[in-house]
């Protein structure tokens, strides 16, 4: 598997770069926005890790253009800022996950391994609920219009079509969609809900996520 790691921070890079490498992975290192942007157009990779706050492009820029190009590649920010509107800014721009600095490596290579996520493991193809339809193979979701999902809000819609109708607890969904190493709380599983609930209603779906942040949720026909 082929790994694109782009961050600026030379020591932080050799790091990061050393453990996956120990992990069997293949990496490519860049330092700044224009030199990860070339090493995505010459070569294709199963994920790639990018630093928000990089030199000549940043990591939100390098990843717009990414999805400009068709590149469809799962991302992963890494950014020295909690605040939460980076993570929105970041994942609202195509990206799949975030983690902030500083992080453990053992917390890296959870989110590394759950974004890689092979689309085979779902035994349903594609799902289907009123005028909603969820492919698995592509991670599209259709109704009048049709949206792509992050790694993270496929797999929570998926938890939500398969079990649609029943009102599902606030643990369940953190315990089905993030695992135990990814320390996920209900903070994060909110903004996810969040952002699905915006491409429901962007798609024209006649489905909808009921709940408040806390949960329980369900989702059902409206």
């Amino acid at each position: 598997m082929r790994i694109l790691l782009a961050e600026d921070t030379r020591d932080l890079s050799k790091v990061i770069v050393t453990v996956l490498e120990h992990q069997e992975y293949e990496v490519d290192a860049a330092y700044d926005g224009e030199e990860a942007i070339e090493y995505i157009k010459k070569s294709n990779y199963d994920a790639i890790i990018l630093d928000i706050m990089m030199p000549k492009k940043n990591g939100i820029e390098v990843v717009k253009e990414c999805r400009k190009l068709g590149v469809m590649t799962p991302v992963l920010f890494l950014t020295a800022k909690a605040e939460t509107n980076d993570k929105v800014v970041g994942l609202d721009a195509g990206g799949d996950d975030y983690l902030t600095k500083p992080f453990s490596m053992e917390e890296l290579m959870a989110r590394i391994r759950s974004m890689t996520r092979r689309k085979n493991v779902y035994s349903q193809k594609v799902l289907k609920l009123g005028n909603l339809s969820l492919d698995a193979e592509n991670f599209e979701l259709s109704a009048e219009n049709s949206v792509r999902l992050s790694n993270k809000e496929f797999e929570l819609i998926y938890v939500f079509l398969v079990s649609a109708n029943e009102q599902l607890e606030e643990n369940f969904l953190l315990n089905r969609v993030w695992s135990e190493d990814e320390r996920a709380e209900g903070e994060l599983l909110w903004m996810y809900i969040s952002y699905l609930k915006k491409k429901l209603e962007s798609i024209a779906a006649n489905v909808k996520i009921e709940g408040e942040k806390g949960g329980p949720y369900r989702l059902i026909c409206q």
